[in-house]
């Protein structure tokens, strides 16, 4: 049978085109990821504090100084007129240790000598300085006896109220306060110890002497944490943690007076809900999937992170950036209208009027993002939608805030905790950590004293006693 060469040749060269058009097809797939692997990593680069959730300390120089400014006040440096002068007071005479009265000898203008008077309105100059520090060594002595009848050798056992440990409760919390509140390093808090207090400690009995501190609080900060769980409003937050250089997850529950830390194995679902437990009353959080077990109505999405979100995506550039700059803008609008209330010119009501073309205003917004099919905008408008309810919590409730940077202010001293320490090395620490790092914070936010409280839960446990509560008293 006779064939054409031309049609071999029509065969190759089909062969070869279907060849070119799964190379271009390839080509075209490995181009797409390409950009899009491109578009991440400029994105990334462009991330900082104002258009994400990174922090301020992850700023590079550059980004720092292109920081936007405020806007010039016009006034000087320094303290305004009418501004009321902050000076010490001076301490009342019941605390002070001794009174050094100075007479002047002679006349200052004609240098005649002066006769010693009592004056009854002397000026008065305290000085304040610290003692000589010396520590209280207190030996006890356990004495033996032998029993006339039976010949057995008894000896003296230490009687309740003698800590069992060489360190006593006034030094336990000093311990507390410098290794935990003050976030100092343990190598540190040794040297400290021997070189101001001539305490000699090595880092094992240090670590010891947290544990008992620990340990003595312990109860106190659970109750502090049903307590934070019940709250009407109380705001939630995460970070990252690190121990033994494992991933953990940082978690803080915030409300006006009390501030409870949790370091637990995972960010999970599950270990939300389960930290979560018992809680009731409005939550302030992100739009994490993890809160979703949270009723919708009863949340407050942060807007914090909104416009970081919206500011993030206008800087972009391209599709959407122009609807997320309008985001953006009608957001500020509304922080203004908030500070005007905070400041006095606007009234609750008045807010709540205006408010109402705002929401109308966001809600179309994001629609028509939605809408638009871009990548990783559309996304978040149809996510923001979805948690539409928990948008405006605020708008109804003056004990609501729009953002949840109370949480944000909590975790602070723990992320520098943890850029300093490189988190905690054993289940132990991590319990220290969460507990002293809960006491501090909450005694602080209540005004009381933090050294105190410290001392006083120590010297409870040496009588088995239960600590002092961390809740608020009274209103």
């Amino acid at each position: 049978m006779f064939r054409d060469p031309r049609d071999e040749r029509i065969a190759e060269l089909e062969g070869q085109l279907a060849e070119r058009d799964a190379r271009i097809v390839e080509l075209e797939a490995k181009l797409e990821r390409a950009l899009k692997r491109i578009a991440e990593l400029e994105d990334k680069i462009g991330r900082n504090s104002s258009n994400s959730n990174q922090p301020p300390s992850k700023d590079t120089p550059e980004q720092r100084r292109n920081r936007p400014k405020p806007p010039p006040s016009g006034r000087k440096p320094g303290g305004q007129p009418g501004h009321k002068p902050q000076q010490r007071e001076l301490l009342p005479p019941e605390q002070v240790s001794q009174v050094v009265d100075h007479c002047p000898g002679e006349c200052e203008n004609c240098g005649a000598a002066l006769a010693h008077v009592d004056d009854p309105d002397p000026v008065r100059h305290q000085v304040i300085d610290l003692p000589e520090i010396r520590p209280e060594v207190i030996e006890h002595r356990l004495h033996a006896g032998e029993c006339d009848e039976c010949g057995h050798c008894t000896r003296a056992s230490l009687p309740t109220g003698v800590p069992r440990s060489p360190w006593g409760p006034r030094l336990l919390a000093l311990i507390a306060i410098v290794t935990g509140a003050c976030r100092v390093s343990r190598r540190q808090a040794v040297l400290f110890l021997q070189d101001v207090l001539g305490i000699g400690m090595s880092l094992g009995a240090l670590s010891e002497a947290e544990q008992r501190v620990s340990k003595a609080v312990a109860p106190a900060v659970e109750q502090a944490a049903e307590f934070a769980r019940v709250q009407p409003v109380k705001h939630v937050d995460a970070t990252s943690w690190a121990t033994a250089g494992a991933y953990r997850a940082l978690w803080t529950i915030s409300t006006a007076l009390v501030t409870v830390f949790f370091i637990t194995r995972d960010g999970t679902y599950g270990t939300v809900k389960s930290l979560l437990r018992r809680a009731r009353g409005i939550l302030v959080t992100d739009r994490a999937k993890v809160f979703g077990f949270w009723v919708m109505r009863q949340r407050q999405i942060c807007w914090a992170h909104l416009i970081r979100k919206f500011a993030g995506f206008a800087e972009r550039g391209g599709a959407g950036s122009q609807l997320a700059r309008e985001l953006h803008q009608t957001a500020e609008l509304m922080f203004h209208q908030i500070h005007r209330v905070r400041d006095g010119t606007m009234t609750r009501r008045q807010f709540r009027q205006g408010m109402h073309n705002i929401r109308v205003r966001v809600q179309w917004l994001l629609e028509r993002g939605r809408a638009l099919g871009v990548r990783g905008f559309s996304g978040t408008c149809a996510d923001i939608l979805h948690h539409r309810e928990a948008l405006w919590t605020f708008v109804d409730r003056d004990d609501v805030e729009p953002t949840n940077n109370l949480a944000e202010r909590d975790l602070r001293p723990f992320v520098l905790w943890r850029s300093s320490s490189q988190g905690t090395q054993s289940e132990r620490g991590e319990r220290y950590a969460e507990r002293i790092m809960t006491v501090a914070h909450t005694l602080r936010k209540q005004k009381r004293s933090v050294f105190r409280y410290l001392h006083d839960a120590c010297a409870n446990a040496l009588y088995d006693n239960p600590p002092p509560s961390l809740l608020p008293s009274g209103p």
